[in-house]
Parts: C-alpha cells; sequence; structure tokens
C-alpha cells in the first residue's frame, strides 16, 4: 500500500502492476521523490516566465497603446488644423466662385454686346458690299454703252474691246462670285466682237483727207502745156554739174540770138496741138471754171467722208460715185496723178461695208440681272 502525498508534493501514479512473463521486456522503475520535486521546479519556472513574459508584453502593449493614442492625438490635430485650413479654402473658393460669377456674367454681357456688334457688323458690311458690287455693276454698265456710242460714232470695234476687257479686269479684282454670270457673258462678247470685221473707218477717212489735198494738183483735160521756151527762161542758170548749153562759148550777141530763135520755134510749134477728147463737156470747160470744178470735187469728197462718219454708206458710196464719175470726165487721164486718185476711190469704194455693229445684248442682260440682285 503506498501512503498519500504531501500537500506541497505532486501526487505521483500508482506503479503498474508487473506482468511476469517469460521473454517479456523489463519494466523501468518508477520515479523517485527527487525527480517529482525537480518537475515541479520546472513547471514553477516555466510559469513565472510565462507571467514575466505577459506582464513585460502587457508592458510593451500599453505603450504601444500610448503610442498609438498620441499618434491619434496627433493626427486628431493635424485633422482638425486641415479641416480649419479646408474650411478657410472653402471659404476662399466660394467667395472665387462668387467672384468668378459676377466676371462671368459680366463677360457674358460683353459677349452678348460683341455678338451683337459683330452682328451689325456684317449687316453693315453685307450693305457695303451689295452698295459696292451695285456701283460697280453701274459703272460697267454705263462704261460699255458709252463704249458703244463711241463705236457707232467711229466706226471701230475698239472702244467695245476697250470697255469689256476694263470690265472683266475690275471683276475679277473685286473676286465677287455674284458676279461670275457677268464675267462670262463679258468673255462670249468678246469672242464675238474678235471674230466680227466692220469698215475701217479711220483708214478711210484718212484716204479721203489725202485725195480732198490732191485736188488742186489734178491736171484738167483740157489743160495746155507750158511751152519749153517759157520753162526754159522762167528756170534760172544752170547748176554747175550740169551739161553745158548750146549757146556757151559765143558771143553774147550769138547767144542772145541763139535763144530768141529757140523761144520763136517753141511758141510755133505750141501753136497747134492735137489731142483726142472724148468728153466734149471737158473742153468746153473755161478756165476760170477749173476752180469752182475742183472745189465741187472736194465738196463731193466731203460730203462722202460725212457720210461715213454718220454710219451712212449709202449716200457715201453715191458721193464717191459722183467724185469718180467727175475725175474721168473733167480730169486728165494720162496723168499719173489722176490714175493714183482714181485706183484710191475705187478702194475705198470696195472697202466700205454696211455690216452693223455686234450688240453686247448678253452683257447688259447679265448686268441688268446682277443689278436685280438674282
Amino acid at each position: 500500500m503506498s501512503s498519500a502525498p504531501p500537500d506541497d508534493l505532486p501526487s505521483t501514479p500508482p506503479a503498474a502492476p508487473v506482468a511476469a512473463a517469460v521473454g517479456a521486456p523489463a519494466v523501468s522503475p518508477a520515479p523517485t521523490p527527487a525527480a517529482a520535486t525537480g518537475r515541479g521546479g520546472a513547471m514553477t519556472l516555466l510559469l513565472s516566465t510565462v507571467a514575466v513574459a505577459a506582464l513585460v508584453s502587457s508592458g510593451l502593449l500599453w505603450q504601444k497603446l500610448s503610442a498609438i493614442q498620441e499618434q491619434l492625438a496627433r493626427q486628431s490635430a493635424d485633422s482638425g488644423a486641415l479641416a480649419i485650413e479646408a474650411r478657410t479654402m472653402a471659404r476662399q473658393a466660394e467667395e472665387l466662385v462668387r467672384d468668378t460669377a459676377a466676371r462671368l456674367s459680366v463677360a457674358e454681357a460683353r459677349v452678348s454686346e460683341v455678338a451683337l456688334q459683330r452682328s451689325q457688323l456684317e449687316e453693315l458690311m453685307q450693305s457695303l458690299s451689295r452698295s459696292r458690287d451695285e456701283n460697280l455693276v453701274v459703272d460697267i454698265e454705263s462704261a460699255i454703252r458709252l463704249a458703244q456710242q463711241q463705236a457707232q460714232l467711229t466706226g471701230s470695234l475698239e472702244p467695245l474691246v476697250a470697255a469689256l476687257k476694263s470690265a472683266n479686269q475690275r471683276i475679277e479684282r473685286s473676286a465677287q462670285p455674284r458676279l461670275a454670270p457677268v464675267q462670262r457673258a463679258i468673255g462670249r462678247d468678246l469672242d464675238r466682237l474678235t471674230r466680227a470685221t466692220v469698215t475701217d473707218t479711220a483708214g478711210l477717212l484718212a484716204r479721203l483727207d489725202d485725195l480732198v489735198r490732191q485736188v488742186d494738183d489734178l491736171p484738167v483735160l483740157n489743160a495746155v502745156a507750158q511751152a519749153a521756151s517759157t520753162k526754159r527762161l522762167s528756170t534760172g542758170p544752170a547748176a554747175p554739174g550740169s551739161a553745158p548749153a548750146p549757146t556757151e562759148g559765143l558771143a553774147w550777141w550769138q547767144a542772145a540770138l541763139q535763144r530768141s530763135w529757140e523761144v520763136v520755134r517753141d511758141e510755133a510749134r505750141s501753136l497747134v496741138r492735137v489731142s483726142r477728147i472724148d468728153q466734149p463737156e471737158a473742153i468746153l470747160l473755161a478756165p476760170e471754171q477749173t476752180f469752182f470744178l475742183r472745189e465741187n470735187l472736194k465738196f463731193k469728197l466731203l460730203n462722202a467722208r460725212l457720210g461715213i462718219l454718220a454710219r451712212q454708206f449709202e449716200s457715201a458710196r453715191a458721193d464717191l460715185a459722183a467724185a469718180t464719175a467727175a475725175l474721168n470726165k473733167y480730169f486728165d487721164p494720162a496723168s499719173r496723178r489722176t490714175q493714183n486718185v482714181a485706183s484710191t476711190l475705187q478702194q475705198a469704194q470696195a472697202s466700205m461695208k454696211a455690216a452693223e455693229l455686234p450688240r453686247l445684248d448678253e452683257t447688259l442682260s447679265a448686268l441688268a440681272t446682277a443689278a436685280a440682285g438674282r
């Protein structure tokens, strides 16, 4: 039997029965009281260590908690400062927003004013552009009509061509799309003018003026040629390089006698002249009537000139035909001057054409459409 262990020692477990058997292993003996005492001390040491560790951990936890509290306090203070700063910034932002809203309202008012001014300016520019285009169209139309009058007076296409080219250049400089139809119409009219053929009025007038100046030099058909002796007496002394006269080397009385004989001989030869005249009226023309004949021929040429200027080509042809008839009837056809005047009159009659000047209806119609604003 075993007795109960004391209170300060741990109880030992009962010994296990030993089974005796043949070949069984030997069982270790039960622990002694000294070993039990050592085990109890280890347990106490372990508990003490755990308690110290718990105490140390509690202290560390308390220290850590204090640090956390301090950190939380600092963060709370920082958060409060940040909140104050945020409230200050919010108030500033609110004031800035109110200021910005006020400025925005002022800017919107100014923008509306600028938009109104812009619309008014655009309307003014459009009105000025329309007025400029209308003035341009009116100027071009007046220039073209004036060129038509000049062309009708002069019978030349140069005024029309110059007016159309000037109008085309002005439209190109204006760069207005609404005037593009006018520019196309001007181009087509220019093509028609370049292909048209009209009477060269300036050339005809120059020819007639030349004929009027030549009338005084034309020889009439019944004019008597001047005697050679009269010509010889009217001429001065011979030129230094000319051939020597037959009387040179003779005495003065022999030279005078020789000249007198030549004068008498030439006068005798010129007393009678035989020529064929197909127009009896020409031989009956008195010498004092030659002046009136020449003046009448000039009047016919001047009338033809006026008819050309007035675009009355039929009247001009009739006057030129009458001048040609008078030239062939009263003037010497064998003279070179008469032949030149007759050929010039024929060329003038042939060059006169009754072709009408081209009309610029297409350009004028396009200008009227542009002026109407369509």
